[in-house]
């Protein structure tokens, strides 16, 4: 089997879209990530995995907790905006898009489905991507919407 192959495979596989968000010294930066998923509840864990050509990869690399954010139908454009593969900003998050802080620096979306703080736990070579484990501090449940969907290669109902 080739590679895009696979990926038109498991493009089949709706999934979430989120965004992780890291702060190091003072660079806030954040990316858009669809292979996120739960771990363990005891002790709470999840895992995102992230390419090593991603600008997304260095911060991670130096950050010590990152944020999820879990966005809904109507935030295709904040997606959008994190999808972009472009440089952490000094004092701001992407475009000044509206976020809190966590007690640890972590920036979390306003507006999203839920967010939650977590602490690095454990980084795992995986081919291209790295898998960030994430031991999950805290978080909240945020606005009731249905979530935003990818599959396909598209945004939920998009496709004709």
């Amino acid at each position: 089997m080739d590679s895009s192959s696979f990926r038109t495979i498991m493009g089949n596989f709706a999934t979430g879209v989120t965004v992780v968000t890291t702060q190091v010294n003072g660079r806030l930066h954040g990316f858009t990530a669809n292979a996120v998923t739960s771990v363990s509840l005891d002790p709470m864990l999840l895992l995102v995995c992230v390419d090593k050509n991603a600008n997304a990869h260095a911060e991670l690399a130096d950050a010590t907790h990152f944020g999820l954010s879990i966005l809904a139908e109507g935030q295709r454009e904040i997606s959008d905006l994190f999808a972009d593969r472009g440089e952490p900003e000094e004092g701001r998050l992407r475009g000044g898009t509206a976020h809190s802080v966590s007690e640890r620096g972590t920036p979390l979306l306003d507006g999203a489905l839920g967010v939650l703080d977590c602490e690095i736990a454990d980084r795992l070579e995986a081919g291209d991507h790295t898998i960030v484990l994430g031991r999950v501090i805290e978080g909240s449940v945020g606005i009731d919407q249905p979530p935003l969907l990818f599959f396909r290669g598209a945004y939920g109902g998009e496709r004709g």
